[in-house]
């Protein structure tokens, strides 16, 4: 698969600390990529450069086979920052179309795709509105018309559904799917690990400035796997059912088991144990690791791991 874009070996300091400290990964096209970690991990540090907004101390970026040039490359990047950038005092319609100019766009071009998402986002009464007059809901659907407006083909919201409520978070999500499907990439950044499990092809994790871990969702989950099965039976299961030697009993209800089996078990070896205590199992299947685990984990008892657990 084509690979957009590659990050080489990134480095940023700020007052001899680093934000940044040699991070390297690739985005396949087409993909919706999940850049995770904590609040200060430096997220939003590597979003402006692969942006343009900061230069790197170290390291390149390459944009659709190319070495990234910010002001040639502005076209094909659409970005979304978390602390919004609207003008307040200016009307909405005109704001979507100056920045769609701004873009490359013609005035026919713009006017045609500003219409199309306003009728998608039900924002056609929109267009003499002021910023300031809308809520916060609707300055984040707004803020995401004004990311994709212009087709980019790289699209980088950074914690796109903060303030949405669940009808225009789910909007939102549908959005994203389209447009991937439609061959753009999307680089999806949040501290949220549940979102990024709906929606999100790779991933890379990252922490006080460092990757710690990227890869497919599916993949890391599979690294992470600690051989832990949900059984669920027919009739109730009692005390003497289990067997130490076989498998840890991690929870218990009526009609349930919650096990991990033991190094040098299998699945069959369960199964059959059941099978020969009487009882018919009408369940039976792994349990993977949430991403929040996995970053828990990875970090534990430091601060950024407490975070994740609240």
């Amino acid at each position: 698969m084509e690979q957009i874009l590659k990050i080489n070996g990134l480095k940023k300091n700020f007052s001899g600390q680093k934000a940044v400290d040699d991070i390297s990964f690739s985005i396949n096209q087409g993909s919706v990529f999940g850049l995770l970690g904590p609040n200060g991990a430096g997220k939003t540090t590597l979003l402006r450069m692969i942006t343009g907004i900061f230069l790197p101390d170290e390291g390149n970026i390459t944009l659709n086979g190319n070495p990234f040039e910010p002001l040639r490359d502005n076209g094909l990047i659409g970005y979304m920052p978390e602390e919004r950038g609207l003008y307040k005092k200016m009307k909405i319609g005109e704001q979507v179309l100056y920045l769609a100019r701004l873009k490359g766009l013609s005035k026919k071009e713009a006017m045609e795709n500003i219409k199309s998402w306003f009728i998608k986002f039900q924002m056609e009464s929109w267009w003499n509105k002021k910023v300031e007059d809308l809520s916060k809901g609707m300055s984040q659907k707004l803020q995401f018309v004004t990311t994709v407006v212009h087709n980019p083909k790289l699209i980088i919201l950074d914690e796109p559904f903060s303030g949405l409520d669940p009808v225009n978070a789910n909007l939102i999500k549908d959005e994203i799917f389209n447009l991937a499907k439609a061959g753009a990439t999307i680089i999806f950044s949040t501290h949220r690990m549940e979102q990024v499990e709906e929606i999100c092809d790779q991933i890379v994790l990252v922490n006080k400035g460092q990757k710690i871990l990227d890869g497919t969702v599916s993949q890391v989950k599979q690294d992470f796997k600690e051989n832990i099965f949900e059984i669920g039976f027919d009739q109730p299961v009692l005390p003497e059912h289990s067997a130490i030697h076989l498998f840890n009993l991690k929870s218990a209800a009526t009609h349930q088991l919650k096990i991990q089996i033991n190094e040098g078990f299998t699945n069959n070896d369960v199964i059959q144990y059941f099978i020969n205590k009487g009882l018919n199992i009408r369940s039976f299947h792994e349990v993977l690791p949430s991403l929040n685990d996995i970053f828990i984990r990875l970090v534990q008892g430091t601060p950024e791991a407490r975070q994740f657990q609240h």
